[in-house]
């Protein structure tokens, strides 16, 4: 998994819909973004690929995330994204390729314009294994709000990711920006919902 955190100014950015009695989390006019490169690989409920946006908000008094973009490349992830989490999972082809200490992704969205590529280099590996937890706030199908608690395990390593993305609104707002952090957690377990 390679996760990235950016912040981008409010106005450069989609007007994505949020649950109800969410907002997004603004600080000095720029929003917080995370943007995750994951390889759900064979031992877990599903092997398949992903790339996610989220965006920090408050949900009430507590800071948390809103997934307002992925895409998978497996139909019953997409289903099962939709209708668990109320996560807005679209089809996409998704190239994740490791070399020595680099990772090469891309994302060419089915049905969209949308495409992103990305390379990753190792900086610094961390010697240890990194813990975390997060919560998502997503709406359902049925209009409720729900919350989705995250839970990982991994070894980090801070990581330069350098991006290009299509002329497409659906990805523009990561053009000619670096994010301020991205990690690379290798083999990573992690938890959605409740176990």
């Amino acid at each position: 998994m390679i996760s990235s955190v950016w912040q981008v100014p409010q106005a450069e950015l989609p007007s994505w819909p949020l649950p109800r009695g969410v907002r997004p989390w603004v600080a000095g006019k720029r929003c917080t973004l995370l943007t995750f490169w994951v390889d759900y690989q064979p031992g877990g409920v599903l092997a398949y690929r992903e790339f996610l946006i989220a965006l920090a908000v408050r949900h009430g008094r507590r800071l948390a995330a809103s997934t307002v973009a992925a895409w998978v490349d497996d139909e019953r992830a997409l289903v099962g994204g939709r209708t668990l989490w109320g996560i807005p999972k679209q089809m996409g082809t998704i190239t994740l390729e490791r070399e020595a200490d680099s990772t090469r992704s891309e994302l060419t969205g089915t049905g969209t314009t949308a495409a992103v590529r990305a390379v990753h280099r190792d900086m610094l590996r961390l010697p240890f294994r990194l813990p975390a937890r997060a919560q998502l706030v997503q709406e359902l199908p049925d209009g409720t709000t729900c919350r989705v608690p995250l839970r990982i395990r991994g070894r980090p390593a801070v990581t330069r990711t350098r991006v290009e993305t299509a002329p497409t609104p659906a990805l523009s707002f990561l053009t000619h920006r670096r994010p301020l952090l991205s990690l690379a957690v290798r083999g990573f377990h992690g938890t959605v919902g409740h176990s």
